[in-house]
């Protein structure tokens, strides 16, 4: 993760349950209220949520979530962190086109489009799935 010069990553930790996406979203929203230069907050939000989301879903037990809001000088970074160490799927190339019938599918799609970049990487408790998002 980078990390700009003289800034703190926010960090918090969530429950492994669907409450763990509100408070993501409000903890984006105020992390990036502190930027100088405005960012996509909707889209942060969203992004954050499809994040904390598929965490939830796809990662087994109770362990909580972590999320790390790290503002940039270009913008801010996103990680959640599970405690799941398989790889979350292929954010680069998301795959077919999700079913429009079908209520999910579309998260990875969503981040790989919409973020400047994203990806995943090994931790020593799991595995971190981040993306960034430019200033405007």
């Amino acid at each position: 993760m980078t990390e700009a010069a003289g800034s703190s990553p926010w960090r918090v930790t969530l429950p492994h349950s669907t409450e763990a996406v509100p408070l993501a979203r409000a903890l984006v929203r105020s992390a990036l209220a502190h930027l100088e230069e405005s960012t996509h907050s909707e889209t942060a939000e969203l992004l954050t949520a499809e994040l904390v989301a598929n965490a939830i879903q796809h990662t087994g037990g109770d362990h909580p979530i972590e999320l790390v809001v790290v503002l940039l000088p270009t913008g801010c970074q996103v990680e959640v962190h599970d405690g799941d160490p398989a790889p979350p799927g292929n954010l680069s190339q998301p795959g077919d086109m999700p079913d429009p019938w079908e209520e999910d599918g579309r998260g990875l799609l969503l981040i790989s489009t919409l973020s400047s970049a994203c990806g995943h990487r090994a931790t020593d408790q799991g595995k971190a799935v981040w993306f960034t998002l430019p200033a405007v």
